[in-house]
């Protein structure tokens, strides 16, 4: 254990200086989730070692034989006329090479009507953006632990700009398979653009996430424990909303404690039934609870709820977001064994 917090450690400190959350760089639409399961768990679970073929677009190390052969689809109607999606396929060339894995991400913006600075019509034009991914896990001779990675190909339009990016994710498990417990790693979106917007070079979202998950013995559910933006302890900031106004008509900031920014890490879900053919997934994202929640108001932002239904070769997803009162993301999902 102590060699494993050692090495989370030595991940955390090495990208500190790579600080990002959201709104702070380019193609924010790689950090979408990419499954109902992973939603309905979060939005960021990286320690699911199975069969589920979506799963190594977050953590490549977890690629493994149970894939093979499985095709997996996503869709997303998001807010306003914003849609997103993925797919997914894993294929097993030999014992010795293993299995590789191929995705595709996308994210289509919808139309705008287009207006110059009087405010005249200049037509109608829209934003899309998409990553093509190929990725490949190793399991280190004699021993339970697996690396991999992902290299991407990212391609964004917006109205008349282009841009054209690359990145990789890498990642690791570790599978204690005496407790049933996983430990998973990931560094993701570490890349650069290879043409800007408009001569501007802007960072890629660079994330790293840590998870633990257990399969208990003598209860059918399995526990999951993420802690997200560890490279930036500083995630939370103060809602001027959220401001106290004194008798002097003077205004005090929020402050956000040591643990209300601790917990803005943290994710934490559970999946019931996990290994049959009907499952269901809760979970309670902190940092969405905290950034969306509304004063004198129950929202339950942060939650997200979700079930899994097998019949045969197929596998019906499907997951539900919580964020505001007017606002909430259902995310279904079809899983093909070919």
């Amino acid at each position: 254990m102590q060699k494993k917090l050692s090495i989370l450690l030595f991940f955390i400190i090495s990208y500190s200086a790579f600080a990002q959350v959201g709104g702070q760089s380019v193609y924010q639409f790689l950090s979408n989730s990419s499954s109902p399961r992973q939603a309905a768990l979060g939005g960021k679970v990286i320690t699911n070692y199975d069969y589920d073929v979506n799963q190594p677009l977050f953590n490549p190390a977890t690629i493994n034989e149970e894939m093979s052969g499985r095709l997996g689809l996503t869709y997303v109607n998001y807010m306003a006329d914003i849609s997103y999606g993925s797919a997914a396929y894993a294929y097993t060339y030999d014992r010795h090479v293993q299995t590789f894995h191929a995705g595709i991400s996308y994210i289509n913006y919808g139309k705008f009507d287009g207006r110059d600075e009087q405010g005249n019509q200049t037509g109608d034009f829209s934003g899309s953006e998409i990553a093509l991914s190929l990725g490949y896990a190793y399991n280190v001779p004699y021993t339970d632990l697996y690396l991999g990675a992902n290299a991407k190909l990212i391609s964004s339009t917006l109205e008349s700009y282009n841009s054209f990016g690359v990145a990789t994710d890498l990642g690791a498990i570790y599978k204690d398979e005496k407790k049933n417990v996983n430990y998973g790693l990931v560094v993701r979106n570490l890349g650069t653009q290879i043409t800007t917007y408009n001569g501007v070079r802007e960072k890629l979202p660079l994330e790293v996430i840590a998870g633990v998950s257990q399969e208990l013995e003598n209860v059918p559910i399995r526990w999951h424990l993420t802690l997200e933006n560890l490279q930036k302890w500083k995630v939370a900031f103060a809602n001027p909303a959220r401001g106290e106004e004194t008798i002097d008509g003077d205004v005090i900031e929020e402050k956000v404690t040591f643990f209300g920014n601790a917990f803005r890490h943290v994710i934490i879900g559970a999946e019931i039934l996990p290994t049959k053919g009907i499952n269901f997934r809760l979970s309670y994202n902190f940092r969405r609870a905290a950034e969306l929640k509304l004063l004198e108001q129950r929202t339950f932002a942060g939650i997200s709820a979700g079930f899994g239904i097998r019949f045969n070769k197929f596998r019906f997803d499907y997951s539900y977001s919580r964020y505001t009162l007017a606002t909430n993301t259902s995310q279904i999902g079809l899983m093909i064994n070919l």
